[in-house]
């Protein structure tokens, strides 16, 4: 199955705009939110606005950006299901074929001088990882990218055959689930201290 559309919104943005030339040469068509939209459009990436697709503006200082069904429907679809077929089909959801996010830098952020748990927990991603585990379960579909690591052998396995194997994107999902549940051992990890310091266990 060729990758029509991907998603990119990232918070480590190395290697970003060289994916997005990359996929556009290859007649891919990239979403994108935020800063990543505003940096794919700034170096001259042709790039559409989630906001564009759902309908709704970012809101509540970005909180809230990519959790829509056009969103998670686009990437949840199963391609051979009659009824998700027909469904999509009814609410106008458009099928996202690639996911390429990475998450807000909470453990970086923890490790700064005079860091508060109000700043700490702003940097607590909630819709990465959920467009992150939702690729990674439907990878029989999608293909999800979580480190700029993996940019460059990707751009090659496109170029070279125009669709990854099953058994690729399997290995990107595994590497995906990896990635979240390492996120949230961090911030569980941290919360915890937050707690034995506050004397509340």
């Amino acid at each position: 199955m060729r990758i029509k559309r991907a998603l990119l919104s990232v918070s480590d943005k190395t290697g970003i705009v060289a994916l997005g030339q990359a996929l556009t040469k290859m007649g891919i068509e990239i979403l994108s939110t935020g800063g990543t939209f505003r940096l794919l459009k700034e170096q001259g990436v042709p790039v559409i606005s989630v906001s564009d697709v759902t309908g709704f503006p970012e809101m509540m200082d970005g909180r809230v950006k990519t959790l829509h069904p056009k969103i998670h429907g686009g990437i949840l679809a199963r391609r051979d299901h009659i009824r998700d077929q027909e469904e999509m089909k009814k609410y106008d959801i458009i099928p996202i074929d690639m996911v390429v996010v990475n998450l807000y830098p909470f453990e970086e952020t923890i490790q700064k001088e005079g860091i508060t748990l109000v700043d700490a927990i702003e940097q607590i991603d909630i819709g990465g990882p959920c467009m992150v585990r939702a690729a990674a379960k439907n990878n029989a579909y999608v293909a999800v990218i979580t480190n700029p690591k993996q940019y460059a052998e990707c751009i090659s396995i496109l170029q070279r055959d125009g669709v990854f194997s099953d058994t690729y994107r399997l290995k990107l999902a595994r590497e995906a689930f990896a990635h979240t549940a390492a996120y949230d051992t961090a911030i569980a990890t941290y919360l915890q201290e937050v707690v034995r310091k506050e004397g509340i266990e």
